[in-house]
């Protein structure tokens, strides 16, 4: 039976000058869609799963064109609300070379920041789910999408469905009142797995040390929260804007497991990889032992890389070509 995937976050407008061009530079500007749980859910539909989003969406064109977006790349929509009458969007300034990228938000007062737990039966979205999955920017945007995801992830535990947390801390984003210490530990204390860092680990409970060994901070981590099965991460030595390595790690309360490293030589955006490692471990952890699992995030990660946009449209023969070692890019016919 093919495995389904809940996500539940914000999805916004990406707007980017055209190539590599400065934001002084700009007469127009390139439109896309993307949000990090989005951006998961689409790419595990192109490995071949079933997959739904749930966000809210203003009740207007852009809404309805944001909803044709998701749709448009295998996600059912049925779990889309609508209200408002703002898009959260981001603005990208892609870098090259020695030169970095640059990102500016206007998310403030979105539709989908004025979601309310009331807005969503959880039982219903999750009735036939083999997994959730959420990640540390959706309780940072407001208390409503704070409580919103600690209901699903309540629910989902209830349910049976497996939960997966990206919990990146992002703390400039917490100004509602409530900050990531007070809110974090009842999200991450009920999940399944996480991705994370050992700094992130640190910033947001205390527990190891920032830059640490991440076994260590793993380790604590698992060991605050009993329920967590495997801590996953990834090493990313940014040789230049352009050139990447990439390597994964786990722990799973048994073992340490290390991927070789991927060399990454000409990056066509970096926007979304990590959320294309999600996806991937997703799809590995579904269909494979821990340490293909593992592989198979890393190369879905890496190939990301070479994808334009917020969303890892790439095959599952692409990811396991790559898992099994062809870096050749030959042609297929």
């Amino acid at each position: 039976m093919t495995k389904k995937l809940i996500t539940f976050g914000e999805v916004m407008m990406r707007l980017s000058p055209p190539g590599y061009s400065k934001f002084s530079q700009a007469t127009s500007f390139e439109l896309v869609y993307g949000g990090g749980e989005a951006n998961v859910a689409i790419s595990c539909a192109y490995l071949g799963m079933k997959a739904a989003h749930v966000t809210r969406f203003p009740d207007n064109a852009l809404g309805k064109a944001a909803t044709q977006f998701l749709r448009q790349h295998w996600l059912s929509t049925e779990h889309v609300f609508y209200g408002g009458d703002k898009m959260g969007m981001y603005f990208l300034e892609k870098g090259a070379v020695h030169r970095p990228s640059e990102v500016i938000y206007e998310r403030e007062g979105s539709a989908f920041s004025l979601i309310e737990p009331s807005m969503i039966d959880w039982e219903d979205v999750l009735k036939d789910a083999d997994w959730f999955h959420w990640t540390g920017i959706t309780p940072a945007i407001s208390e409503g999408t704070a409580m919103c995801c600690l209901d699903a992830i309540k629910t989902a535990n209830k349910m049976g469905v497996t939960v997966s947390g990206d919990i990146n801390s992002r703390k400039n984003m917490w100004k509602y009142g409530k900050t990531m210490h007070e809110v974090m530990p009842e999200l991450v204390q009920n999940c399944d797995i996480v991705i994370t860092s050992s700094t992130e680990i640190h910033e947001m409970f205390g527990l190891g040390t920032p830059g640490g060994k991440f076994r260590v901070s793993a380790k604590a981590l698992m060991e605050t929260f009993p329920r967590i099965k495997k801590v996953v991460g990834k090493n990313r030595e940014s040789v230049s804007a352009s050139h990447q390595q990439i390597q994964g790690k786990m722990w799973n309360g048994k073992e340490y497991i290390k991927t070789e490293i991927l060399d990454i030589t000409h990056v066509i955006d970096r926007v979304g990889t990590g959320d294309a490692f999600a996806s991937g471990l997703i799809y590995g952890l579904m269909h494979y032992d821990d340490v293909e699992a593992l592989n198979f995030a890393s190369a879905a990660c890496a190939l990301k890389h070479t994808v334009p946009g917020d969303v890892n449209m790439v095959s599952l023969e692409n990811v396991l070509s790559l898992m099994e070692g062809d870096t050749s890019g030959a042609l297929r016919r």
